[in-house]
């Protein structure tokens, strides 16, 4: 028997090129962490306008005599460096059986998901043609589940005290320049 090379090729695979997929889970790769980045001009603003409500608070300890402030901020070269999110690709087969790859960004329960499931898959593209579709969303009609995979965001990588102080800082600032305006 001779072996032509076709024979020795692995099987090519695809991605997919529309919003939605329906396919059968093959396997799950091994995961990885990917870094998110973190915009310049989003991370200035907020840390400007928490560095104004710091100001502000430290101005009013000193007025009152109180002790030293809270816990040390991150900093800049930390928060740019952004949250870290497990990656794992996925490989799906579809109808005509051709194999496709995806990725699934954050944490998804163990049991959500098995091989050989029969899945419909909502996709979004990443931007960047080396990378495959990531999925928003899976709709498992062998368990009848919707699972919505979470990775983290911008948002909650900053944090909610920062945020809060951004958000004070801003106000502060906004009706600063109302009076000032009104005057």
């Amino acid at each position: 028997m001779v072996m032509m090379d076709s024979d020795l090729q692995r099987p090519r695979i695809l991605r997919p090129t529309g919003r939605v997929f329906t396919g059968r889970v093959v396997r799950f790769m091994d995961g990885y962490t990917r870094e998110m980045r973190v915009g310049q001009p989003i991370l200035v603003a907020v840390m400007t306008a928490a560095g104004l409500t710091q100001v502000l608070t430290l101005l009013v300890r000193t007025l009152l005599r109180t002790g030293a402030g809270g816990p040390a901020r991150r900093s800049f070269k930390e928060l740019k460096k952004g949250p870290e999110f497990l990656v794992t690709p996925m490989r799906l087969r579809d109808a005509d059986g051709q194999l496709f790859e995806v990725e699934l960004h954050g944490h998804l329960a163990q049991s959500a998901v098995h091989p050989g499931d029969h899945v419909q898959l909502t996709l979004r593209d990443q931007g960047d043609p080396d990378l495959p579709p990531r999925i928003e969303r899976i709709v498992n009609i062998t368990t009848t589940q919707w699972l919505t995979p979470r990775p983290p965001t911008v948002w909650s990588h900053l944090g909610p005290p920062l945020l809060l102080q951004a958000f004070v800082g801003a106000l502060v600032l906004v009706l600063v320049l109302a009076w000032a305006i009104t005057i």
